[in-house]
């Protein structure tokens, strides 16, 4: 099928549109000039996309209902059986709903991307599939990914297994709870802002956003290149580290990645123990205005089981984490509003694999955006006012600082293993009641923010573990080490995890 050529009133439009001033004349000539450029783009139409193969059998699968979908933590339950062997032979998986896995329906929390039916499987279920491991459905997640709550689906809250009511933390809500839920073994978050680490957090699991790059986003919906992870989010420390072992490493259709990252074996890394690790308390971490001080005193005791097993813990300071917070927002207010919103997702300027059915899925939210949660809605207009007013420029100073950032943070590496701080200052919090107002959906979202995500712009590894419960609700603690240092964090943590039940510290 032929491009639509433009008429002669479009073609000026799109030329004014640049600030191009055309005469009658000029425009004539150049709508003759231009007719040999679409007769290419006709050739690059009629041409097949080159997308990856997809392999194993599937179904569209259904949204389960009433006590199937307890937690509201189910989008779409389905049955992929993978490999007959492999490292993840007989583990069930649940991927987070932004993660394509052909032939299912894919909503992203989105009411304006719902009906999205995938055409290529992401690189990390290809390789769950590859190792074994059956996916047993897609898990909801928050509206397009932007909220640290989990209230913001277009599908209607998750809830924590913790306590119903209560949030089980997002972006990556229904994996954490599914998990934390005992209904699956396994599943896959994604971490711009910290959603892998902030449901594992307020669920009690074990969440690694690994190495930015390390594990492939390829199929998954992007945000922002600079910040976009994905990731293993298990019950176990066992678990996650087997999960990065497939997960990790290139797939050559990921610009995020670059030439030598590879997998590691996590789980024979890992039993080396912590005896004459150095852990640094960071004393930054600790003092938020909405730090709750029982989740301080809950990560400082649990910090000692450390000195118990061996290592050396001491307390740091990292001054540059507290405008963490300050240097990431830019990053993601303009990336995120440029790159997955205003260029429907994938953006350009890039190699590696477009899913160009999810570009022209995603199109359709301009004729929709009052629909948008207001997560996303106050967002985009932070992003696009400093776009329009500033050119970019406090985009491009942030990109800027956070390589000082993470020069900050490799500094107190130097002196130290691992870095040590709450994972989010406080506890899960109870869901925003249908009709709330928009000043707490919006701290509901964003006061979880300030410990997690200065890793995502530095792309430091960092994961959460639980450490204790406060009034019934889990603790996390998050450990970051050196770019691609995950063995080290899962060294510490399987350590912590035999060393006794985190519940009764």
């Amino acid at each position: 099928m032929a491009v639509k050529r433009p008429t002669l009133a479009q073609l000026d439009q799109v030329a004014l549109d640049l600030g191009i001033h055309l005469s009658p004349e000029q425009l004539s000539t150049y709508n003759t000039l231009l007719q040999g450029n679409f007769d290419a783009y006709d050739v690059v139409d009629e041409m097949p996309d080159f997308l990856p193969q997809v392999s194993y059998a599937r179904t569209p699968g259904y949204r389960p209902t009433g006590e199937e979908n307890k937690y509201g933590a189910w989008y779409v339950k389905t049955t992929v059986k993978g490999a007959a062997s492999g490292k993840l032979l007989g583990r069930t998986v649940v991927l987070k709903d932004n993660v394509c896995l052909a032939g299912v329906p894919m909503m992203n929390g989105a009411s304006t991307f719902e009906g999205y039916v995938p055409n290529v499987d992401a690189t990390v279920a290809t390789r769950l599939l590859d190792a074994g491991a059956t996916i047993v459905g897609k898990a909801v997640c928050e509206y397009f990914c932007f909220s640290g709550g989990s209230h913001t689906s277009a599908t209607g809250p998750v809830h924590n297994p913790h306590r119903m009511g209560y949030s089980a933390g997002g972006s990556s809500s229904g994996s954490a709870a599914l998990v934390a839920a005992g209904e699956v073994d396994m599943a896959i978050g994604g971490d711009q802002g910290g959603s892998i680490r902030m449901p594992a957090s307020f669920c009690g699991i074990y969440g690694m956003k690994a190495t930015h790059g390390l594990v492939p986003y390829t199929g998954v919906m992007p945000i922002e290149l600079t910040i976009d992870h994905t990731g293993p989010m298990t019950a176990s420390v066992s678990d996650n580290a087997l999960m990065l072992e497939v997960l990790a490493g290139p797939d050559g259709l990921d610009p995020r990645q670059h030439a030598g990252q590879t997998a590691k074996p996590y789980t024979e890394l890992m039993k080396e123990g912590v005896k004459g690790l150095k852990i640094g308390i960071v004393t930054e971490g600790f003092g938020w205005p909405q730090s709750s001080e029982a989740v301080n005193d809950k990560v400082r005791k649990a910090a000692q089981w450390f000195t118990r097993l061996g290592a050396s813990v001491s307390e740091i300071s990292v001054p540059m984490h507290s405008v963490g917070p300050a240097i990431w927002l830019p990053i993601a207010a303009e990336g995120a509003t440029q790159q997955m919103m205003k260029d429907n997702g994938h953006g350009f300027n890039w190699k590696g694999l477009y899913v160009t059915s999810m570009v022209d899925h995603h199109a359709g939210w301009k004729e929709r955006a009052d629909e948008l949660s207001e997560t996303l809605k106050i967002t985009m207009i932070l992003g696009e006012y400093f776009i329009k007013h500033y050119r970019g420029h406090y985009y491009a100073k942030a990109q800027n600082l956070s390589r000082q950032l993470a020069q900050a943070y490799d500094a107190a590496l130097a002196d130290v293993d691992l870095l040590l701080m709450p994972t989010l200052p406080i506890t899960s919090t109870p869901i925003p009641k249908p009709g709330a107002p928009i000043e707490e959906v919006i701290q509901r979202a964003f006061e979880v923010l300030p410990n997690t995500c200065a890793f995502d712009i530095t792309g430091h590894p960092a994961m959460s573990l639980p450490c204790g419960l406060v009034d019934g609700l889990p603790v996390g603690m998050q450990l970051v080490a050196k770019h691609y240092d995950e063995a080290t964090i899962y060294r510490a943590a399987y350590a912590f995890e035999q060393a006794g039940d985190w519940k009764s510290i």
